[in-house]
This record gives structure tokens, C-alpha cells and sequence, in this order.
């Protein structure tokens, strides 16, 4: 009896504690980002979005390609100066 209850509320812990919503920029606490829109003083169109995301798919990319080539041992490639 006690472990169906201790697993029912870990069970509800967790889903409770993951209730993020994954959208096209990553994963947030809305569905629909809100994204900021305007025009440059040159008249450039620009767009961003995904500040209110906890997590975006370009950082979990990021770190894991981290990993994976630390752990493969490869060594990063050194910076080369600037071209001009």
C-alpha cells in the first residue's frame, strides 16, 4: 500500500516539475513565443524571439556536441586571428 502511494506522488512530483511546453525555439512556459519585431534606423527588418524560453534547442545542440567531443577526446581547434 505505502509504495503504490509513494510512487503515485513521485509519479505526480514529476510531472508537476516538468510542465514546460516545447515550441519551434525551444522549451518554454508558453506554447506561442512572444517575439519582438521593429525596424533598424537603416530600415532592416528584424525578429526576436525566444527570450522567455528556459531552454533553447541551439544551447542543448551546443552542449552536446560539447560532451560528446570531450569525451571522445577531441581537442578543440585553436582560434585563428583575423583575416583583415
Amino acid at each position: 500500500m505505502f509504495i503504490i502511494m509513494k510512487k503515485t506522488i513521485l509519479i505526480l512530483v514529476i510531472s508537476i516539475f516538468f510542465t514546460g511546453c516545447l515550441n519551434k525555439h525551444g522549451i518554454s512556459l508558453r506554447y506561442y513565443s512572444d517575439c519582438e519585431e521593429y525596424y533598424d534606423m537603416q530600415g532592416y527588418y528584424h525578429k526576436v524571439c525566444g527570450k522567455d524560453d528556459i531552454i533553447s534547442y541551439q544551447k542543448i545542440k551546443d552542449t552536446a556536441s560539447g560532451a560528446i567531443n570531450y569525451l571522445q577526446g577531441e581537442e578543440e581547434e585553436p582560434q585563428r586571428g583575423n583575416v583583415w
